[in-house]
């Protein structure tokens, strides 16, 4: 199995169910692989396991037998709990100052997946097996086990949402409200069920291997634009430097060098300052110089310090498929939680008879005529332009009477 990624912005770079009450040794487990201040946190708040298992295992059924209950579409996450789920991720995140560790808790449940595995969960991927202790324990993940204190509270209030998508939910969510861009996601994420499942360490020689065999170098350098955000603590990954003017007074923990001077932005200002290299606060890692050095890396990162609108669109592509990978989705095809934005009119589309008209203006066009009447086999009775025009005659014919 592949190793875990560190490629993240602060260091170096559904559900498979307990089918039946039989199985809740293996959930006992589970809960046993929990870090400790998670397992003190279960007996203190009003959530079982065992009975999130069981009610996963009644959304499953078909809703006849709940008497016509809520539970008719048996997708891994509920998209209301999900929408709610986001609000209040945006409040954590006002109040901890924690975009970093949020994309970076995505980044590496997801960063597991191994292409050349086809079975799932052995393939790894966004399958939220970091929430268990021995993944949290790999030298990669160090310091994501306060990601996961953080991100439980949330966890224990939607229980119809999985690890899996809640994860990549908060690291999203991060990114836009640190002012980057919308990521085009997906959700319905299948979590893995116990420990078992998690991926072993140390299966590939190095990192950068990996996002290689899954990334083209234009999403590479995309996804390193990430470190905008975030910073290096020397005592997770054992780069960078204790503190810097940008860092010792926060917010949040105080500590660690940052990439950026404004490290809870996202722009496009690490491109800029990797580039220039003029600030010694500022951390340079080996791969971040590559970028420029390299030739294949170097003509991206370039455009990305000129262009953020380029680096923009072109990272929310490389995320969303970051967060996709080694995912088993229910429903396969995923679900969103965002309204599909209304197809914005731009005239010069519709004034040439050279051009095609979108399927949804033709729909629109279609819904007028039928209403007026008419049909693909039943023409209007009556002139319906030449009566628009009369109309338009007959109350500028009355309004001119009216004012004399």
């Amino acid at each position: 199995m592949a190793a875990r990624l560190s490629c993240s912005p602060s260091t170096a770079i559904g559900a498979s169910l307990i089918p039946s009450s039989s199985k809740r040794a293996a959930v006992s487990r589970s809960i046993s692989a929990q870090p400790l201040g998670l397992r003190r946190s279960f007996s203190s708040i009003s959530f079982n396991p065992l009975r999130r298992f069981e009610r996963l295992e009644v959304r499953g059924r078909s809703s006849s037998s709940l008497n016509g209950a809520m539970y008719a579409t048996c997708a891994a996450s509920d998209v209301s709990q999900l929408k709610s789920a986001r609000e209040d991720i945006k409040e954590l995140l006002k109040e901890k100052f924690c975009h970093p560790i949020m994309i970076r808790l995505g980044w590496h449940d997801a960063g597991t997946y191994d292409k050349n595995i086809e079975e799932w969960p052995k393939r790894g991927g966004a399958n939220g097996s970091l929430r268990f202790e021995v993944e949290l324990k790999h030298a990669a993940n160090a310091g994501l086990v306060n990601a996961l204190k953080l991100i439980q509270p949330i966890k224990d209030k939607y229980s119809g949402v999985t690890y899996a998508d809640l994860f990549q939910l908060a690291s999203a969510t991060a990114v836009e409200e640190a002012g980057g861009p919308k990521i085009p996601m997906k959700y319905g994420r299948v979590d893995v069920t116990g420990p078992e499942q998690c991926p072993e360490e140390g299966k590939l020689p190095g990192v950068m291997l990996n996002l290689i065999k899954c990334f083209v170098h234009l999403e590479i350098v995309a996804l390193s634009g990430a470190h905008t955000l975030g910073r290096s603590r020397p005592e997770r990954s054992g780069w960078g430097k204790p503190e810097t003017k940008y860092t010792k007074d926060g917010p949040g923990a105080p500590g660690g060098q940052s990439w950026t001077a404004q490290w809870l932005k996202f722009d496009n200002s690490y491109f800029k300052d990797i580039k220039e290299r003029k600030d010694e606060d500022l951390l340079v890692l080996p791969t971040d110089a590559a970028l420029f050095d390299d030739p294949s890396f170097k003509v991206y990162a370039e455009k990305y310090a000129q262009d953020q609108d380029a680096f923009f669109k072109d990272y929310a592509e490389a995320h969303a498929k970051l967060s996709n990978l080694g995912a088993k989705f229910d429903p396969p095809e995923g679900i969103s939680i965002d309204e599909a934005a209304p197809e914005k009119f731009v005239a010069a589309k519709y004034s040439s008879g050279k051009r095609e008209l979108s399927a949804a203006m033709k729909q629109k066009i279609r819904a007028e005529y039928e209403a007026l009447g008419g049909g693909p086999d039943k023409p209007l009775q009556s002139n319906y332009f030449l009566n628009i025009i009369i109309f338009v005659a007959v109350l500028a014919l009355l309004s001119s009477l009216v004012v004399n």
